[in-house]
């Protein structure tokens, strides 16, 4: 099989599902005015995304940047998929510190929540996991591009799955007062994977913010308390 951004394309043109391409733009919000306008669909499902990835992990990188400036969000995602392969796979620390470095540089094609939240910690969290200096997460989190904001915020996952939560709870804390709630809505998942590790340390940070946290960041950091604890947080914040 040929290693080529063709090939991959090719197949995933094999796998498309026209209800999926057709639904997938209202789903993914690719309509005028909407935050992802312009957005292209083959119509493929992740698993098959997945699957067609694990086929061509050994594509090169020069073909893998071919996949992540391609105009359809299947070829982009999927590009993704083989990078977190290579990086994955790979135990030199050289290559996958170049992999994070050609990861934080193509953050204009990671512009989709779902392509985001598919690749931030399984790249760039999981290389800083082993790091004393996290300081591109404040640059990520600063920046103006929706994106790597979001970025940063999900790269914590991998400190969180190790039982490390300063690091969330420092950019949770700066994420209150964001405009978005695509911020909101994933500085929530983070907040409630820390209540999986730690439920006492959620606990400390709601009883101190819930009052003027955004309301689709609270929900989501309670969704998985008892009821009674959901709506004594939610009568903090009326």
């Amino acid at each position: 099989m040929p290693l080529s951004a063709a090939a991959v394309k090719r197949e995933l043109k094999s796998l498309v599902n026209p209800e999926k391409a057709a639904f997938y733009p209202r789903f993914f919000k690719a309509g005028p005015g909407e935050y992802a306008e312009g957005d292209q669909f083959l119509g493929v499902v992740v698993p098959n995304q997945r699957k067609t990835a694990r086929k061509f992990r050994g594509l090169p990188r020069a073909e893998i940047q071919k996949l992540l400036d391609d105009p359809y969000h299947e070829c982009r995602l999927t590009g993704l998929f083989i990078l977190i392969d290579q990086f994955e796979k790979t135990k030199i620390q050289a290559d996958r510190k170049s992999i994070v470095d050609y990861y934080l540089s193509q953050t204009d094609a990671v512009n989709h929540w779902d392509l985001v939240d598919a690749s931030a910690h399984k790249i760039l969290g999981a290389w800083l996991v082993d790091q004393t200096n996290r300081n591109v997460l404040e640059r990520l989190s600063e920046s103006s591009n929706l994106w790597e904001q979001r970025m940063a915020i999900v790269a914590t996952y991998a400190f969180i799955r190790r039982g490390e939560l300063d690091d969330t709870l420092k950019l949770a804390e700066a994420m209150l007062d964001h405009p978005h709630d695509l911020i909101h809505k994933a500085t929530g998942w983070m907040l409630r994977e820390v209540g999986k590790q730690q439920l006492s340390v959620l606990e400390q940070f709601l009883h101190q913010h819930a009052p003027h946290m955004p309301r689709t960041m609270l929900r989501y950091a309670i969704e998985k308390m008892p009821l009674a604890q959901r709506q004594a947080f939610l009568q903090m914040r009326a």
